[in-house]
């Protein structure tokens, strides 16, 4: 089965972006994958409180994760898979790619105005080394919209 892999977070591109891949795997009967990124703190605390942090960044990813699942679940019928990583985002998406054969597009959404994000810039300029398509989505895409006569 076709997979749109989306890596969301509580921006409105990753809202676009995951409408977007929605309607791409509901057109060919594929399935779509969230991918939610944890940022890992910047600094090293205590091991407790370190551990405390990254649990509560966790747990604030999965709700956002399946928040978005019910909004895409009520939207399109289609119920996506969760993942929850903690760590370096490009590595963490490398990785993913790598290891899911399934994935057949990777699709970020891009921040208006003159950073498209981090995500974006990175894969985009590597985009010939990815093992699947790469689509970058703007902000206030909307598909229904669009003119594609």
């Amino acid at each position: 089965m076709r997979t749109f892999l989306v890596v969301t977070d509580e921006s409105e591109e990753s809202r676009s972006a995951l409408r977007f891949a929605a309607r791409r795997a509901v057109a060919v009967g594929g399935a779509v994958h969230i991918l939610a990124l944890v940022r890992q703190p910047n600094f090293s605390a205590f091991g407790a409180v370190q551990a405390t942090i990254e649990q509560e960044a966790r747990d604030r990813a999965e709700m956002l994760a399946h928040g978005v699942a019910g909004n895409l679940l009520a939207e399109s019928g289609i119920m996506p898979t969760i993942s929850v990583k903690i760590g370096n985002g490009q590595k963490i998406v490398r990785e993913f790619l790598d290891t899911h054969k399934e994935v057949a597009a990777l699709i970020l959404g891009a921040a208006a105005g003159n950073s498209p994000g981090p995500l974006v810039m990175h894969f985009s300029a590597h985009a010939g080394t990815l093992p699947c398509p790469l689509y970058i989505i703007p902000e206030n895409y909307d598909e229904a919209e669009a003119d594609h006569g």
